[in-house]
């Protein structure tokens, strides 16, 4: 069996006190992604390791949702067509570009429309349904929405259940070796710990559920990104699992970098690649 390696090892350390836990709860201790735990534990499981990873839930309750979820079902309609349909090809789905479309040949010819009718049309529209881009000429444009800012600064994201989430950058600890250290734990040569506070407002009717740090980076002036360290420090206490619906909840992420790397920016994303939710704070020197 290969040795597992330090993320693992504390996964088991954590599981060896009690010899039995929710996954969740593991995650939380430890200021992991549930999904990361369940996966490094079924690895575990697998290679040959004393570990059975299990799952428990409520029969009545699940075939309630599973009865909901057919019934739902009958009314999503047949797919959609026309300018926005969505073509299939193999394994993957790629929508149409929006713009100008081929003709469409009719089996009649258009008739006519009555001159009132004409003029009752509503006025030009742009950008695909349901996107900030859909905006009628006669009504005002949303608020744009900020996704840069300073330290100190607030920047709103939506989450991936649809949460809409108002984050803070509250504060920036570099370097915070005194901190790393008056928490038992010791930093190799050459290397420094940086501490970063933020705050997560979830300002919808949505309850946001992942680790509000998960994906939280620094970024070096080289364009490297340094991920979060699995620690967490008793006087900086982590980010817990999920924010409620208008809740605010606050929590601390401890990195570990090469003492001379020099961060510019704080990076917080709902997945591991950049997208369109991508908050990103500068940090001045």
């Amino acid at each position: 069996m290969v040795a597992p390696d330090p993320v693992d090892a504390r996964l088991l350390a954590v599981l060896a006190e009690s010899g039995r836990a929710a996954v969740h709860e593991i995650a939380q201790r430890l200021g992991m992604d549930p999904r990361e735990a369940a996966m490094r534990l079924i690895t575990l499981s697998g290679s040959g390791l004393p570990l059975l990873v299990g799952v428990e839930g409520d029969p009545n309750g699940l075939r309630r949702a599973l009865a909901n979820a057919a019934a739902y079902g009958n009314y999503l309609g047949p797919p959609p067509s026309g300018s926005y349909a969505v073509h299939q090809s193999g394994p993957h789905q790629v929508q149409q570009p929006y713009g100008p479309q081929a003709p469409i040949s009719q089996p009649f010819p258009a008739q006519p429309q009555p001159q009132a009718q004409q003029q009752a049309q509503p006025q030009a529209t742009w950008g695909p349904p349901q996107s900030a881009g859909w905006v009628r000429a006669d009504q005002p444009q949303p608020r744009p929405i900020s996704r840069t800012g300073k330290i100190g600064s607030t920047l709103e994201a939506d989450s991936l259940e649809g949460a809409h989430l108002s984050i803070q950058l509250v504060e920036v600890v570099d370097p915070a070796d005194f901190l790393f250290t008056a928490a038992g734990y010791k930093l190799a040569e050459g290397e420094r710990a940086v501490v970063v506070h933020t705050e997560v407002t979830n300002a919808s009717q949505v309850p946001y559920t992942s680790l509000p740090d998960m994906y939280l980076v620094l970024v070096t002036k080289t364009g490297e990104t340094v991920t979060k360290a699995p620690v967490s420090l008793s006087s900086r206490p982590a980010h817990k699992l999920g924010v409620q619906q208008g809740e605010t909840a606050g929590g601390h992420t401890v990195f570990v970098l090469p003492e001379t790397t020099e961060v510019i920016q704080v990076r917080w994303s709902v997945r591991p690649e950049v997208d369109l939710n991508t908050l990103v704070w500068t940090v001045e020197d």
